[in-house]
């Protein structure tokens, strides 16, 4: 069984695997900016409340005017999975992100047997970590998560860590608030079997340490690059990209 996840994991990553997503993106001007900084992926938002959401026919208008080869992921919260799969073709998305909690009320969380139903699109699963600590029984939590949609036939091909928030917030608030993960922490414990992609509260000034800290495999960011909520400021993505490109090929290097 262990084999044929590891198998099916590596087959959904190869397809779309990224290094730098910038998240959030609101207008097509935003989008082509960050095309031309040279990050991989772009991040489109469908969670209600978030200043950030978008409805189809923007992110539709934004994905079909960005160049070929930057990837294009979904993030929605407690959606229907045909929802999602109706959006993700009508926009043309390479992947879904799901960023709701575990267990909750449905309009804030995401089941395990959600990978196999939004097939053949790759899954990323947000995993909210505490600070100052992780907590144990937030990982095994996330492990059983990911297990489960396993044993459904479908893993997450990646893990998005991001910093923890609280039980009460509106779906609005599950993301893009610029708190920060204890990299220390994500460095020292066995996290997840999957490819681990690092999000919270990352900026041009320290996602080079949060990088040489965690080893993750890719970045993502939001708040990080903003002059205000959903509105990208070209010189914070470009030297953000940058600075994570370098990071990375360092990695590569040593």
């Amino acid at each position: 069984m262990q084999f044929i996840c590891t198998a099916m994991l590596l087959m959904n990553t190869r397809n779309f695997m990224f290094q730098v997503k910038i998240c959030g993106v609101t207008s097509v001007e935003d989008a082509m900016m960050i095309a031309a900084s040279g990050a991989d992926a772009i991040g489109l938002n469908f969670i209600t409340g978030s200043p950030r959401c978008l409805d189809l026919e923007r992110a539709t208008e934004i994905s079909q005017n960005l160049p070929e080869g930057i990837v294009r992921i979904g993030v929605f919260v407690g959606r229907p999975s045909s929802e999602m799969l109706s959006f993700a073709k009508q926009i043309g998305l390479d992947a879904i992100q799901l960023h709701g909690l575990f267990d909750g009320p449905p309009e804030k969380s995401d089941p395990p047997w959600r990978c196999d139903e939004l097939k053949p699109y790759p899954v990323i699963r947000v995993v909210r970590l505490e600070k100052p600590s992780i907590d144990p029984d937030r990982l095994a939590t996330a492990r059983q998560w990911i297990d489960a949609a396993a044993a459904c036939g479908c893993p997450p091909a990646m893990a998005l860590l991001d910093a923890g928030v609280s039980r009460g917030v509106n779906a609005g608030e599950l993301g893009g608030t610029g708190q920060t993960v204890d990299w220390e922490a994500v460095a020292d414990v066995p996290i997840l079997p999957v490819p681990i992609t690092l999000a919270g509260g990352l900026t041009p000034d320290n996602v080079t340490a949060a990088i040489q800290t965690t080893h993750a495999v890719a970045v993502d960011t939001a708040s990080g690059v903003e002059s205000s909520p959903g509105r990208k400021d070209s010189n914070l993505v470009r030297r953000f990209v940058d600075a994570a490109k370098r990071a990375f090929s360092e990695q590569t290097e040593n």
